[in-house]
């Protein structure tokens, strides 16, 4: 099933349980490797679920539901797409998605790293939060469905558009809803009837370009792309109007 050389664990994950092989993903971490490949990866659910190392893992084939949930540390690089739950409540580490990615990625993230080459489902973004030097982190290439940076209370979302066959205008609506914490920015257009009524839109800052150069410039090194090619282009911020937006419904 393994072929150990110079550190590295290759893994053939065909027909084998969930179960069985984030077992052997914890086995193989804890003996200090690394550098692990994942070959004939089929929708197996939870993988690098609680991995506290700083550990390579390299996905070939699409993985289950919740990758790198709870995860605080590996760097995890899919070829190919991630289903839904992507990060959820991930504490530190990277993600990196060549390709689609399906509903609720980001869940609950509290810091690491999350990079979509391409779209992503509903409610991506969701609760993300931020704490002292520790902040999640979320970029999009494509585009989002509904719900994108609901609840956020921390963290920053990206949003690049930048597939061409997509419209300048995003189509997501309900965007930011009971948005109080964190920041959105988003490359091209979106109308105000798409927003949630807790989020405002600002031009960028000297601060909001910094912090859009370094991710973009990582996300860029990601995929293969030139940072100017994206850069180049107008972004807009969303920030969060009020951080309780919800306080009066629960005063006496």
């Amino acid at each position: 099933m393994t072929d150990i050389r110079k550190s590295l664990v290759k893994i053939d994950a065909s027909g084998v349980y969930y179960r069985d092989l984030n077992a052997r993903l914890r086995e193989v971490v804890s003996n200090g490797t690394g550098k692990i490949e994942l070959r004939n990866v089929h929708g197996q659910r939870y993988i690098g679920t609680d991995l506290d190392r700083p550990v390579d893992i390299e996905i070939f084939g699409t993985p289950g539901n919740d990758l790198g949930a709870f995860m605080n540390g590996p760097r995890i690089t899919v070829h190919g797409n991630a289903q839904d739950g992507c990060g959820n409540t991930m504490n530190d580490g990277e993600i990196i998605v060549h390709g689609h990615a399906g509903d609720t990625v980001g869940l609950s993230a509290r810091g690491g790293k999350i990079f979509i080459r391409e779209d992503v489902g509903y409610r991506a973004g969701i609760h993300m939060k931020e704490y002292r030097e520790k902040k999640s982190t979320l970029v999009i290439g494509g585009t989002a469905q509904d719900f994108v940076g609901e609840y956020m209370a921390g963290g920053i979302l990206i949003i690049l558009g930048m597939h061409p066959h997509h419209p300048k205008t995003h189509r997501a609506k309900y965007i930011g809803t009971g948005m109080h914490g964190g920041v959105i920015y988003i490359r091209g257009k979106v109308e105000d009837y798409q927003l949630g009524a807790e989020v405002g839109v600002a031009e960028l800052e000297e601060a909001d370009h910094r912090v859009l150069g370094k991710l973009v410039g990582e996300f860029a090194g990601h995929f293969g792309y030139k940072v100017e090619d994206i850069i180049d282009d107008d972004f807009i911020k969303l920030y969060p109007r009020s951080l309780r937006p919800y306080g009066r419904l629960y005063a006496y």
